[in-house]
This record gives structure tokens, C-alpha cells and sequence, in this order.
């Protein structure tokens, strides 16, 4: 609570250094010409100079804090009971913890509440003394930035290259964030495989990871019917729905819309991108999959199931209609206009024009949406897993209920089970491959893109 009232102080201080530099930049500045920056520019390297080391030190003190109140509490008398078993001992310090916080809290362990007060008073201490050394350092900081505003000095150059350093870290940020999702990935798989033949895995049939016993479980993990059952809600069913309409929502707002019905009928459209994916799935689980179940039933077919692969895809037909739709709307406004009426021009109807002119030139932009529908159907969850079913079968009938990746990943890392045996990490061996199929699709989509704009822009 201490460090959370002196991060508001440390902010407060920022905002009176660009106050106070600005001010006295002010009273230096006597024309254009006379100084090298802007007053503007000096407050913010004030600010700089206040925000940046403090919030430096509050971080890194926030980090080592918790470290230095276990050590003192560890060395208290009231926890010399505390149990060898470093699982039970964490447990009752974060219960300890809790109690520190919220006196009024509920205490399962006698222990816990014993260590409440020391813990209290180690926090207290410690925070005291992390909030003074910030604001130590917030002070010391604005008073050397303070002490820079002069005529000469270059405070645009010093905070242009502060932000520059922002976008910088930024940008590493992004991409640190996808090498650690990669590492991790690659490193629960190879645990995996180390218990399951990657060939086994990539090339079997059966998939029955509750049935795997003893040291010989490549059977129970044959990825194929995943697989299929992915390809085929994803990327056969979703897209029979999705490729049609959005393409045809495209051509229509395109070439034959007014700018009034254009104007309401997009958004409307691509509102559809924004509706969360487990209303998608109550939608289909309540509405689609029933109707779809009474449809199978009246063509004879024997015990027709709820969950079927053609509800699931439906739906997520449906909801990536916005991706297909504004590639190719994107696409075909992109078309030189000289193209569609020079063949005008030449006595070819307005649907001739599409059909010849139109598509064929906006054709990689169209491929490139309809490419970056496909890796978003293969990566649903919710609608899988409230339309689909959990069957893992080779199957070309779309009433029957299958199964995906992403479902099998939900069911591998929920429920009590050991997160070391091969059907947890199983799931990590699925995320593997998905991730590596969506990032090809991506660059497939990317570099289409990129020779669209090379044509057109």
C-alpha cells in the first residue's frame, strides 16, 4: 500500500518538474533562434528525469521486497515450526501473507496466524524504506534535470531519443513475449516426445491418451483424427460458409451498394469480429446444433447427436464472414479504376467486369483473407467445444460429432492430473503443431499481401 501511494507521489513530482522546467525554459527563451529546444521539450526531459530512475527503483524494489520480508519472517521465533516441506511451508506464508493484508481474513493453519504480525511489520518496514529510497531517487533525478535547463543544451535530441528507446523496448517486448511462447512450447513437447515417437504422433490413427499404460503408449496418441477433425470444421466447413458470403458482402458494398447502405451495412457487418467466441458456441450449441440434429434425424439417419463437425462449422462460417469480407472489400477498392471502365468501355456488362476484370486483379488480396480466415477457424476454441463433441474420428460426415486440436488441448490441461505425464504434455505437442501451421498460413497470407500492394499501390 506504501509503494502504491509513493508511485502516485513519484508521478505527481514528474507533473511538477515539466511544470517547473517548462517555466524556467520560458524564462530563458527570448526569441527564436535563442535556445536549442522548445520550453515544451524541457519539461518533458524534467518529467524524464523525475519518472524513469524512480519508477526504475520502484520496480526493482517491488521485486526483491517479498524476498527480504520471507527472510526476516523465517528468522522470527513464531517460525521455527514451520514444516521442512517447501510446498506446506510456501502455503502457510502466502496464508501468512493474506492475513498480513486483511486481518479479518479466514486462517485454515494455526501457523499462518502466528507469522501474520511479523509479516505485517516486516512489510511495513521494508516498504517504508523502498518508498524512501524512490523518492530519494525521484528527487535526485529532477534535480540533475532541473539543473540541465539551460539555452544550449539539447533536451528535443535527449527526449526524442527516450522515446525512441520507448518503441524500441516496446517492439522487443512483442517479440521476447513470442520467443519465451516458442521455448516454452518446444521444451514441454520435447518432454513429450521423449515418451511418444514423434512419427507415432504425426502419423497415428488413434487417439486415447486416458488409455495410455506402461512404456509402449505410442498407440493411445495418434494426432490424424485431431487433425482432420481441425481441417475439416476449420478449414473445409467454415470456409464453404465464409468464402461465399464474405466474398459476395464484398462485391455487393463494393460495386453495387450506394454510399448510404454502404455507410451501414459494413459495420454492421464487421460487428460480427467483434462478438466473443463463446456466444458463437452458446449460439451453436442451443440453436444450430439442435436444428441440424432434427434435419439428420428427418433424412433417416439412425440416433442423429447434438454435437456434430457441420454445426460447429456453420458457426464459425459465421464469425470469420468479417475477415474473407474486408480482405476482399479492401481488395477490390484497391483495383486501378481505369481497369473496370476501360472494359466498360469495350461493351462488357457491369457483372462481366467482376467476373473478368475485378477478381482476377484483386485476387491475392482475396487469397491472402481468405488464408488469414483459415489460421483463425483452426485456432477456435468455444465453438469446438460447445458444437463439436469430443469424438476423435476419421470421418467424413459432417452430422457426426469429432474433435479438434484446440478442444483436446482444453481437456489435456484442465482437471486434477499430473502436469508431468505424456497426457498432459500432449497438449503442448498439439499447441506445437498448431502454432506452426497458423505461422505458415500467416507468412502464406503475408507475402500474398505483400505482392498485392507491390501491384497496386
Amino acid at each position: 500500500m506504501i509503494l502504491t501511494g509513493v508511485l502516485l507521489v513519484v508521478l505527481g513530482l514528474g507533473l511538477v518538474g515539466w511544470f517547473a522546467a517548462r517555466a524556467r525554459a520560458r524564462l530563458l527563451y527570448a526569441g527564436r533562434g535563442s535556445m536549442h529546444s522548445m520550453p515544451g521539450y524541457h519539461g518533458w526531459h524534467m518529467a524524464l528525469w523525475v519518472l524513469v530512475p524512480a519508477l526504475l527503483a520502484w520496480t526493482a524494489w517491488s521485486a526483491i521486497m517479498p524476498g527480504l520480508v520471507e527472510g526476516v519472517v523465517m528468522a522470527d521465533p513464531a517460525a521455527a515450526d514451520l514444516p521442512a516441506d517447501e510446498m506446506h511451508r510456501a502455503a502457510i506464508l502466502a496464508e501468512a501473507s493474506t492475513l498480513a493484508a486483511d486481518p479479518s481474513a479466514t486462517a485454515f493453519d494455526r501457523q499462518s496466524q502466528a507469522l501474520a504480525e511479523p509479516m505485517r511489520a516486516a512489510q511495513t518496514r521494508f516498504a517504508a524504506i523502498g518508498a524512501l529510497l524512490v523518492l530519494i531517487i525521484a528527487l535526485a533525478g529532477g534535480g540533475y534535470g532541473f539543473t540541465r535547463v539551460r539555452a544550449g543544451f539539447p533536451a528535443r535530441t535527449h527526449v526524442e531519443r527516450a522515446i525512441l528507446g520507448l518503441l524500441l523496448a516496446a517492439s522487443l517486448m512483442a517479440i521476447l513475449t513470442t520467443f519465451g511462447i516458442v521455448a516454452s512450447l518446444l521444451f514441454e513437447a520435447g518432454l513429450f516426445f521423449k515418451d511418444v515417437s514423434p512419427i507415432a504422433f504425426l502419423t497415428g490413427t488413434h487417439w486415447a491418451p486416458g488409455n495410455a499404460r506402461g512404456t509402449d503408449i505410442d498407440g493411445a496418441f495418434g494426432a490424424v483424427p485431431l487433425f482432420w477433425g481441425t481441417i475439416y470444421i476449420g478449414a473445409i466447413i467454415a470456409m464453404l460458409v465464409a468464402i461465399p458470403l464474405g466474398l459476395m458482402s464484398a462485391i455487393y458494398l463494393t460495386q453495387y451498394a450506394s454510399g448510404a447502405v454502404r455507410k451501414w451495412f459494413k459495420p454492421m457487418l464487421e460487428i460480427l469480429a467483434g462478438v466473443p467466441t463463446v456466444v458463437y458456441g452458446y449460439f451453436a450449441a442451443l440453436t444450430v446444433a439442435p436444428i441440424i440434429r432434427d434435419f439428420a434425424e428427418s433424412m433417416g439417419m439412425p440416433n442423429p447427436s447434438t454435437e456434430s463437425a457441420l454445426a460447429a462449422g456453420l458457426v464459425m462460417g459465421v464469425m470469420i464472414i468479417p475477415f474473407v469480407s474486408s480482405m476482399a472489400d479492401d481488395a477490390l477498392a484497391a483495383v486501378p479504376r481505369a481497369m473496370s471502365d476501360g472494359s466498360l468501355a469495350l461493351g462488357a456488362t457491369k457483372s462481366e467486369t467482376i467476373k473478368k476484370v475485378l477478381l482476377p486483379a484483386a485476387l491475392p488480396g482475396i487469397v491472402a483473407g481468405v488464408m488469414l480466415a483459415i489460421s483463425r477457424a483452426i485456432g477456435e476454441t468455444m465453438i469446438v467445444v460447445m458444437a463439436a463433441g469430443a469424438s476423435a474420428q476419421l470421418s467424413a460426415n459432417p452430422f457426426a460429432s469429432m474433435t479438434t486440436v484446440t478442444y483436446q488441448i482444453v481437456q489435456m490441461l484442465t482437471g486434477d492430473q499430473e502436469f508431468n505425464s505424456p497426457k498432459t504434455l500432449s497438449a503442448f505437442a498439439l499447441g506445437l503443431v498448431l502454432f506452426v501451421v497458423t505461422l505458415i498460413l500467416n507468412i502464406i497470407a503475408l507475402r500474398v499481401v505483400k505482392r498485392f500492394r507491390e501491384a497496386y499501390e
